[in-house]
């Protein structure tokens, strides 16, 4: 396949949605997905689901959505100025896993795809996402872990894939304000459209088969560990440092809004609950400490 076919692309989002609920619900052994279809006025729309209060995930929440438009939003054009006025079309699955075991990780999973198109013109596309690992508390073996999968996701179609989709995660999950990582990273990518539609649509697909692979062994070792009111409590601080990210940064969040997207689905990937506490640090020596000292700082997870 040489050319670019945005319906065979809508189709692995539809199965890869219905795939990750359902692991997802399994896992959880408890609460369901509830469903909201919806349509945007200007063309298209998408079907949410979104899991609460359950056995295992706080909330859990995995967005499909198939937009179009007369004009790309401001967001999508910052990087390709030339196509600012092209009509478009998106489609994309974004997940946001937020647990309420303060040992156990949130986890964020997105694949998209975005064609822009000019009268008489060959349209202009690329693929983006990845997903990115967001613990509280940081076990090695579960960052190694992370990451090896990560790689091996990548590992069939460029040697420069992980370490490059490596770094652009490390730099891009990276709060400018707070100069700190929100997270131990995993892998990013965007306007990618390099080796032709074929090469960079099944990329796209192996980023978003690894990523359960990469996060239930994570989740099923720690979501035994007993908690209390101290790891709550740090858990619902540093969610904070979640909402900041993706109201300040987040590219996904902000084509939504400015695309015209239904609020509700584009405003799910924030956790239920979520504290704030003026000029916070860890005491020294503490778990808490740890986190920021040997976990969130970029490095090479996969040397032994």
């Amino acid at each position: 396949m040489t050319t670019s076919n945005i319906h065979i692309v809508k189709t692995y989002l539809l199965d890869l949605q219905e795939r990750l609920c359902q692991l997802l619900e399994k896992e959880d052994g408890r609460a369901r997905f509830h469903e909201d279809c919806w349509e945007r006025p200007e063309g298209g729309g998408g079907r949410t689901r979104v899991l609460a209060q359950g056995a295992l995930f706080e909330q859990a929440g995995v967005n499909f959505s198939h937009v179009q438009g007369a004009a790309l939003p401001p967001s999508a054009t910052a990087q390709r100025p030339e196509l600012a006025g092209r009509v478009f079309q998106a489609a994309g699955v974004s997940l946001v896993v937020h647990p309420l075991n303060p040992f156990v990780p949130t986890a964020h999973c997105n694949v998209r795809y975005l064609e822009a198109q000019k009268p008489e013109a060959p349209p202009v596309w690329w693929f983006g996402g990845g997903f990115d690992l967001t613990p509280y508390y940081g076990f090695e073996e579960d960052v190694k872990h992370w990451h090896r999968t990560a790689k091996r996701a990548c590992d069939a179609f460029g040697e420069d894939y992980y370490p490059r989709f490596k770094k652009w995660c490390d730099d891009y999950f990276f709060l400018k304000h707070r100069r700190e990582p929100r997270g131990v990273g995993g892998l990013f990518f965007d306007d990618l459209n390099e080796k032709g539609f074929e090469h960079c649509f099944r990329f796209s697909q192996s980023v978003g088969d690894h990523f359960l692979a990469a996060y239930l062994p994570i989740v099923q070792r720690r979501k035994a560990l007993v908690w209390g009111e101290r790891e709550r409590d740090f858990q619902l601080y540093r969610r904070g440092r979640y909402v900041e990210f993706n109201l300040v940064y987040d590219r996904g969040t902000l084509f939504g809004l400015q695309s015209g997207g239904r609020t509700e689905s584009i405003l799910m990937s924030l956790p239920p609950l979520v504290k704030w506490r003026y000029d916070w640090k860890p005491e020294p020596g503490s778990p808490e400490a740890k986190l920021y000292e040997e976990f969130l700082p970029p490095r090479d997870w996969l040397l032994s």
